[in-house]
C-alpha cells in the first residue's frame, strides 16, 4: 500500500486559482459516495491503496484527483461510472493557470504566429522533448510538477486538428533546431515531428539561419494571435512572467516584427529542406 499516495494520486491545488470551486465539487462529490457506501476515509483509503490523509485532502478539494483515481474510486464505491465522469470537470484543472489562460486564447485563434529563439515551440514539441525541456528546469520541478505540465502542453496542440482550421505559421531560430535537448535520439524524433507538421496545409514553419546580419527578432521571442472577433494579441514570455498583449501599439509593434522576421527567415520549402538535412546528420 502506498501510505501518502499523495505523487500518485493528484495535484496541488492553487487556492487563488478560479477552478478551485470544480476541484472541491468534486471533492463533494466523493465524500458523499464513500458515506454511501459507509466508508470511514481510512477504510476507503485502503481499499483504494492510499493513505488516509490524502482522501481527507482530496475531499476537501486541497488535491486534484488524478483521472485514475477517479476510476478506481467508481469502481471501489460502486458508482457506475458516476465518479469516473468527472474526469472531464478535473481535466483543465490540473493544468497551470497560465497554460489555461494561454489555450484558450490559441481556442479563439484564426490565425497564430510565433518565433522562438531558445527552443522549440510548446506547440511542435514531442513527448519527450517536453519532459527533457521541463526537466532540466531550474530549481528542478517535482516529478509530479513535471508530468503535469507536459500533459498540459500537449494537450494545447489539439489546435492542429480544430475546425475549422487555424493557420500557424512558425519561425524556428537555427539553433534550437540543433540543441540536443534530451539527447540526439529525442532531438531526431523531435526534427521528424516538425517535418510531419511541416507537411499539414495549414501550417508553415520557418527557419532563421544564425549567419542572418538583419534580424528583427533580437528583442526575444514573439507570439501573435488574430482572434475570431477581429481582434488581435500579442502573448510573450520571459523568465519567471508571462503576459498577454492588448494595448494596440504594442500590437502593432510585435505584427511589424514578426512580419519582417518572416521574411528573413528562409523560406517554408526552403526551411523543410534545412530541417531534413539536420534530421540526416543528427
Amino acid at each position: 500500500m502506498n501510505v501518502d499516495g499523495a505523487d500518485e494520486a493528484g495535484w496541488d491545488v492553487d487556492p487563488e486559482d478560479e477552478t478551485q470551486a470544480v476541484v472541491e465539487a468534486v471533492g463533494r462529490q466523493l465524500k458523499l459516495w464513500r458515506k454511501a457506501a459507509g466508508l470511514r476515509p481510512a477504510d476507503f483509503g485502503a481499499a483504494m491503496g492510499y493513505g488516509e490523509n490524502l482522501i481527507y485532502k482530496i475531499e476537501r478539494g486541497a488535491r486534484i484527483p488524478r483521472p485514475e483515481f477517479l476510476d478506481k474510486a467508481d469502481d471501489v464505491l460502486g458508482a457506475g461510472g458516476k465518479i469516473a465522469a468527472m474526469k472531464k470537470d478535473v481535466e483543465r484543472a490540473r493544468y497551470p493557470k497560465k497554460v489555461r489562460d494561454l489555450e484558450k486564447l490559441e481556442a479563439q485563434a484564426v490565425e497564430l504566429g510565433a518565433y522562438g529563439n531558445h527552443n522549440i515551440h510548446g506547440l511542435l514539441q514531442t513527448k519527450e522533448y517536453a519532459h527533457a525541456l521541463y526537466d532540466s528546469r531550474r530549481p528542478t520541478l517535482a516529478e509530479d510538477d513535471l508530468e503535469r505540465h507536459v500533459a498540459a502542453r500537449l494537450a494545447r496542440q489539439e489546435i492542429f486538428d480544430r475546425k475549422p482550421l487555424t493557420t500557424l505559421t512558425f519561425v524556428q531560430e537555427e539553433v534550437t533546431l540543433k540543441r540536443p535537448i534530451g539527447g540526439k535520439p529525442v532531438l531526431r524524433r523531435q526534427l521528424e515531428r516538425i517535418l510531419e507538421i511541416g507537411q499539414l496545409r495549414h501550417v508553415e514553419i520557418q527557419v532563421m539561419p544564425t549567419e542572418r546580419e538583419d534580424h528583427a527578432g533580437m528583442s526575444g521571442e514573439v507570439q501573435v494571435l488574430k482572434l475570431r472577433d477581429g481582434s488581435t494579441v500579442g502573448y510573450s514570455e520571459a523568465q519567471l512572467t508571462s503576459r498577454v498583449v492588448v494595448h494596440p501599439k504594442e500590437v502593432q509593434v510585435l505584427e511589424l516584427r514578426y512580419g519582417i522576421i518572416r521574411s528573413q527567415a528562409l523560406t517554408p520549402r526552403e526551411s523543410l529542406t534545412f530541417i531534413e538535412k539536420l534530421r540526416r546528420e543528427t
